[in-house]
């Protein structure tokens, strides 16, 4: 499996954000949005290291951290990443496993037979990112009250969207975990809150990205 960084750290976003979390990200994606913060792992001649499934969860067991993030670029693009997140679970039953996967992958080939301890964080991806037509829709079928649908939003037109998502799918009543995040830069705060308001997002959530206030937002391995 092509490994690029593997880190301690405190979960940045998400459910469990504040969190200290081990990150395994991956190299490749089959996407490239226009705000993507980690294109680096995209570039063909990016150093990875070729790791076993098998290694990659001793070095997760040796950190003795019980939130793992699987990342990329798109993790579930590797082969073997569903013997990976099995190899996980498998090792201690106090271990979550949070998949931050970017719409475009089928996610009902990824569910293992205990899913109660592995949860998806799935993107939508708004029209600012260039790639909204690659979404599979019917990842919305196999989402549970387990996982989470960050919308990344760079303008109103992109907040509109995301309420037409969020309620075309019924995703509040289903129970499923919804943010929405700023991109970085690109949108004031207050844009995003002042629509939350008028239209009334109640269970939603905006989040900041929480290593891009503590470090330089270039930094790596955070």
């Amino acid at each position: 499996m092509k490994v690029v960084e593997k880190f301690i750290s405190i979960n940045g976003e998400g459910k469990r954000a504040g969190e200290l979390a081990v990150f395994i990200r991956f190299k490749g994606c089959n996407l490239r949005c226009s705000y993507c913060d980690t294109l680096w792992a995209l570039e063909p001649d990016c150093a990875f290291s070729d790791e076993t499934p098998e290694a990659i969860t001793q070095y997760i067991i040796n950190s003795k951290i019980k939130d793992v993030t699987l990342t990329g670029g798109e993790p579930l693009i590797q082969p073997e990443i569903k013997k990976l997140i099995q190899l996980i679970l498998d090792s201690d039953p106090d271990i979550r496993v949070e998949i931050e996967t970017n719409g475009a992958v089928l996610l009902k080939d990824f569910r293992v037979e205990d899913s109660s301890r592995l949860s998806f964080t799935m993107d939508y991806k708004l029209p600012s990112s260039g790639f909204e037509n690659s979404m599979k829709l019917d990842n919305f079928q196999y989402l549970t009250r387990n996982d989470s649908v960050k919308f990344v939003s760079g303008s109103l037109e992109d907040l509109s969207k995301a309420k037409q998502i969020i309620d075309k799918y019924d995703l509040i009543k289903k129970g499923i975990s919804i943010f929405i995040s700023p991109v970085f830069g690109k949108i004031e705060l207050t844009k995003i809150v002042d629509f939350m308001k008028e239209n009334n997002l109640n269970d939603v959530r905006m989040q900041i990205q929480l290593h891009k206030v503590i470090w330089h937002p270039d930094t790596r391995g955070v």
